[in-house]
This record gives structure tokens, C-alpha cells and sequence, in this order.
């Protein structure tokens, strides 16, 4: 039988894109669901100052209250030339959580006078699971390359129609979600948390 694996989040392509990492990994035997498949429960503020530390509030405040293992991310993007901001505060840069078009807007008005050469950024992701009387382990997974002049592409979300991978011609939002998985902070950093996870399929 399946170990149910919550994913403390409510982004249907957050889950589908764990889906796709535990099926290139071979792991089979986890049931990833999200937080609107379980009771609702107060989610704790995310207060911490790093990616790992928001991570793990997430998780561990999802097994606390579902006792289920609990896989969390936190991520975001980390711009050169704005000494590493949004970064934490990414997904309310602009000051209304999860606003993307508001948040790309603002981020382009910020960059306005920044020269090519200058526009670099990479992508970070933490990712936590926290298994209820178990182990915590977090991983964490980059991306570099540079923010664009315009938004480019309709897939993915958040910043990346504006982000440009090092070494490609195109944008995050305009690959398909397979190239995306590969090459993405996200991706990255759930392949290193695999081990954690076949350990968590395997001991069930």
C-alpha cells in the first residue's frame, strides 16, 4: 500500500511536478497529496530567513498536524543586482502574496536601468521532509542564468516568463514541464532529496 506523502502546498503543479521527479527516480509506493485533500489546519507563519528555514516551518507544521511525512518547498528568486531580493520575499514582492503579474511588474520597473550584463539571477529552492518521530532532511537545488526585458512563455509560474537559463534561448515559461524538471532549482533539489524519499517508500 502507498505511503500518503503531503506536499504542503495548494499549487496542483507543485504536486504534479513531484509526481514526475518520483517516476524518473523509479520510487513507486508514495501518494503525494495536497493540502486541500487534508482537514485544514493553522499553517504557521513562514518568518524564517532562508529558504531552508521557511522549508522546514512548512514541514514540520504539516506531520504536526497530520501526522503524515510532510515534503515542503520554499523558493524563489534571487536577483544580482537587488543583493539577492526578492528572494524570500518573492512570491509577495510586491506585497500581495502570489500576485504574479504584480510581482513580474514590479521586478521589471526595479531592473529598468539595469544593463544586460547586470541582469543576472538564479532560482533557489529548498525542499524539507520532516517524517512524523523520524528524520528531517533538506535539500537545496540552483538554477542561474539572467532576468529578460519582457515576460516570454505561458508555462510555468511566478517569475518564470522573466528568467532566461543560462546557455538557452528560452525562458522558463517556455519550456515544456519535462525540460523544466530537468534543469529547474525545484527539480534539483527534489532529485537530492530521492534517497530520503525511497527510504520513506521502502520503510512504510
Amino acid at each position: 500500500m502507498a505511503v500518503r506523502l503531503l506536499v504542503a502546498s495548494r499549487n496542483a503543479k507543485k504536486l504534479a511536478e513531484l509526481r514526475r521527479v518520483l517516476e524518473s527516480e523509479g520510487i513507486v509506493g508514495i501518494e503525494p497529496v495536497g493540502l486541500d485533500e487534508v482537514p485544514e489546519f493553522p499553517e504557521e507563519p513562514e518568518d524564517g530567513a532562508t529558504f531552508a528555514e521557511n522549508a522546514l516551518i512548512k514541514a514540520r507544521s504539516g506531520a504536526r498536524a497530520t501526522g503524515l511525512a510532510c515534503l515542503a518547498d520554499d523558493s524563489g528568486l534571487a536577483v544580482d543586482a537587488l543583493n539577492g531580493m526578492p528572494g524570500v520575499l518573492s512570491a509577495r514582492w510586491s506585497g500581495r502574496h502570489g500576485d504574479d503579474a504584480a510581482n513580474n511588474e514590479l521586478l521589471l520597473a526595479q531592473l529598468g536601468d539595469v544593463p544586460d550584463a547586470r541582469r543576472g539571477a538564479a532560482f533557489v529552492s529548498a525542499c524539507a521532509l520532516v517524517v512524523p518521530g523520524g528524520v528531517e532532511s533538506v535539500e537545496e537545488g540552483r538554477w542561474s542564468g539572467q532576468v529578460l526585458r519582457a515576460p516570454r512563455g505561458e508555462g510555468g509560474f511566478g517569475y518564470d516568463p522573466l528568467f532566461l537559463p543560462e546557455g538557452s534561448d528560452r525562458s522558463a515559461g517556455e519550456l515544456t514541464p519535462d525540460e523544466k524538471d530537468a534543469a529547474s532549482h525545484r527539480g534539483r533539489a527534489l532529485r537530492a532529496l530521492a534517497p530520503a524519499l525511497r527510504n520513506l517508500a521502502e520503510n512504510a
